[in-house]
């Protein structure tokens, strides 16, 4: 891949990492735009983590060319370093301190002016509406409330690229879509650039410009996320009768691409553009045929996570684990196979 420094906020090439015998990252390519969310999908194992480890310098990589903010990410790792934010699976609160001692802890490391430290924190508490719970300690926050806080401690050194590693795992849905609407205002009122790694596949296509499906340390596919949709395919329309007659001259009658007899339900190829089912209803109407329900499926991630991986997700987003353990991942990447 050829990369333009002048416009990546990161920039990868032929990035290699393994341990022992294992190889966890296998050439992997990255050239993310400035003012952008990157989503890296993958199964447990994949070698996500690595991944952000290795580009915010935490781990060398074993081979290949990194650029983060236009810095070398073995040249110049402090370059690096006072470039970005990270915020892991984990808050990293002390539960000890108050929010506002929280921030004025993170103003203090990032070596802000005594006079600027108060204000900051002040604003980052206003931003993310934590005004009322500043001088509480941070146990007492709740799940939502404290990832909050994380990102906020993130942002205190006004970073250009932020990481984010699976920020909304354990989150309630009303506290995810707040941290959706948090890293879409950076993005768009900032112009920080985010790459966000989450098996919430719904938070991917909520979020991303472009995504990158990593599977046994390769990425297999990258591109905006309508565009992945577009190459899965698998586009269909379901339909249900609640007369059995009908049920079996429309079997005889359509291209079924499954059917179940039980249900009275057939399966029939199909985009859901108008034109093909206004061309489906008026087949339907011309051999007099009562549908009872009808379902459009047009394709999702969840469609391209099994036509890349073979790993569906779960009811609840997250992909199964169906490779490797990655030996630098955290505990949530190493659940045991179900």
């Amino acid at each position: 891949m050829t990369t333009d420094p002048g416009r990546s906020a990161i920039a990868a090439t032929a990035v290699r990492k393994a341990y022992g015998g294992h190889l966890v990252l296998d050439g992997i390519d990255l050239d993310i735009p400035a003012g952008s969310v990157f989503a890296l999908l993958g199964p447990n194992g994949a070698g996500k983590t690595t991944l952000v480890q290795i580009l915010s310098t935490l781990i060398r990589a074993d081979r290949g060319e990194l650029r983060v903010a236009g810095h070398d990410v073995v040249r110049d790792p402090g370059g690096v370093r006072a470039a970005i934010g990270v915020t892991g699976q984990f808050a990293a609160v002390d539960g000890f301190l108050t929010g506002e001692e929280n921030l004025l802890l993170m103003a203090r490391l990032n070596h802000l002016p005594r006079s600027a430290r108060r204000r900051s924190a002040a604003d980052l508490l206003e931003r993310f509406e934590l005004t009322d719970a500043a001088r509480k300690p941070a146990l007492t926050y709740s799940g939502g409330m404290r990832r909050r806080l994380d990102l906020a401690m993130t942002l205190v050194g006004r970073p250009r690229v932020i990481f984010l590693d699976e920020p909304t795992t354990g989150l309630d849905p009303r506290s995810r879509r707040t941290m959706w609407e948090i890293v879409r205002g950076l993005v768009n009122d900032e112009g920080v650039t985010v790459l966000l790694t989450t098996q919430y596949l719904e938070e991917a296509d909520r979020l991303a410009d472009r995504i990158a499906v990593l599977h046994r340390g390769k990425l297999v596919a990258e591109g905006p996320p309508e565009e992945l949709k577009r190459q899965v395919g698998g586009g269909h329309v379901t339909l249900r009768f609640a007369d059995p007659r009908d049920y079996d001259r429309a079997a005889r009658t359509l291209d079924v691409v499954s059917r179940d007899d039980g249900a009275c339900t057939l399966q029939i190829p199909g985009g859901g553009d108008v034109r093909s089912l206004r061309a489906l209803l008026d087949r339907l109407d011309r051999a007099s045929l009562a549908v009872d329900e009808l379902r459009v499926h047009t394709p999702d991630l969840d469609d391209v996570f099994l036509a890349l991986t073979g790993s569906p997700a779960d009811p609840v987003g997250r992909v199964s684990p169906v490779d490797p353990v990655d030996p630098a991942a955290p505990a949530t990447e190493q659940e045991p196979a179900r």
